[in-house]
């Protein structure tokens, strides 16, 4: 270093003093040092595997308040709603186990467990290993605890039939909104004398009064699937192709986005097939031509700001996730949905809704 005066303030500075707490590091920004003080300190890869190693609170589903929680994790593991490739019911376990994500999010210049109460919660509880349509029921009792005790819910699962019941729950006083990234617009008809699979929940949920259409958008849709999904435009859906996002540029989906959903609540559901098969392969419904997770992410974050009111990140099947990297970029995505949460979260509290 040619400044020989800089050099010596920096090792002056950043040389651990002598007065440091044995294997504390020193931060001198404040925003990374609370940050740093809110982190949990254990070794990631020590103790049972929590996303975000957060605290593992399943004793306050039944509390009344859910512990006066912000925000709650909650995993949802079913797979009965498949029509591929099963396995989706391991995908929050493996989303879990992912290290190697957050606390801080350094675009949004956020880490949600700092000035926030969160926990994973636990997985919702099923009473039956066999029928779908008695799983959409704990799911939709577990998540009217959740909506009635004023805590977000933010899910990971699990396939795509899930977010149905969610949307039951947040969506029974007032239809909301919903950003939909997908390969599929997942607005079929019943199939094989089914209304309640992973291909067609949104049209049981606009069709139950707990969706808006016209406050819904759908982004990064492609594939033979195309056939199945006259619901959303009939409906009034917004509807964005793969195709179309790299044409537009992901800035210009951002502002549909916004300009779709407005000013009130919404719900974020996300589909780690949105996401191209060299990004995602851990998936039983793969499409190419999908989007790079750096597209997804650079579409998360322009989200900021929108009134969402929770969301969750589906469809990872881990035992085609050969490298973790389905389940990695599901954990990653997870937390930026956890972020647009907290952000929407604190705007409420101050009144800007």
């Amino acid at each position: 270093m040619a400044d020989r005066e800089k050099l010596q303030a920096l090792i002056k500075k950043y040389a651990t003093p002598a007065d440091a707490p044995p294997g504390k590091r020193v931060v001198y920004d404040p925003l990374f040092k609370r940050v740093m003080d809110a982190s949990s300190g254990t070794l990631p890869y020590a103790n049972p595997a929590t996303f975000l190693d957060l605290p593992y609170r399943p004793d306050v589903v039944d509390s009344g308040d859910f512990g006066g929680l912000d925000v709650a994790l909650i995993g949802v593991p079913l797979d009965l709603g498949v029509t591929n490739r099963s396995g989706t019911r391991l995908g929050p376990r493996a989303v879990r186990a992912i290290e190697r994500v957050g606390p801080f999010e350094h675009v949004l210049r956020l880490a949600p467990i700092v000035d926030h109460k969160l926990a994973d919660v636990g997985d919702v509880q099923f009473s039956s290993r066999y029928s779908l349509q008695q799983s959409h029921e704990d799911i939709e009792a577990f998540f009217d605890k959740v909506v009635t005790s004023g805590v977000v819910p933010v899910a990971v699962g699990g396939d795509h039939s899930m977010t149905y019941p969610i949307l039951r729950s947040v969506g029974r006083k007032n239809a909301v909104g919903m950003i939909h990234i997908d390969a599929h617009c997942d607005t079929s008809g019943p199939l094989e004398g089914s209304r309640f699979h992973h291909g067609g929940p949104f049209r049981q949920a606009v069709l139950d009064g707990v969706l808006d259409p016209q406050r819904t958008i759908q982004i990064g849709i492609r594939g033979s699937a195309e056939i199945n999904a006259e619901f959303s435009y009939d409906s009034g859906m917004t509807v964005v192709h793969a195709e179309e996002l790299a044409r537009m540029g992901v800035a210009a989906v951002i502002e549909k986005a916004r300009s779709v959903i407005g000013n009130g609540p919404a719900y974020l559901t996300f589909d780690i097939d949105s996401l191209d098969p060299a990004f995602a392969p851990g998936t039983g419904t793969p499409e190419v031509g999908g989007l790079t997770t750096r597209e997804a992410l650079d579409l998360l974050r322009g989200l900021a700001g929108l009134d969402i009111i929770g969301g969750d990140v589906v469809e990872v099947a881990p035992q085609y996730d050969s490298t973790s990297i389905t389940a990695h970029a599901a954990a990653q995505m997870l937390f930026e949905i956890l972020c647009l949460s907290v952000i929407a979260l604190d705007a409420r509290r101050q009144g800007g809704r």
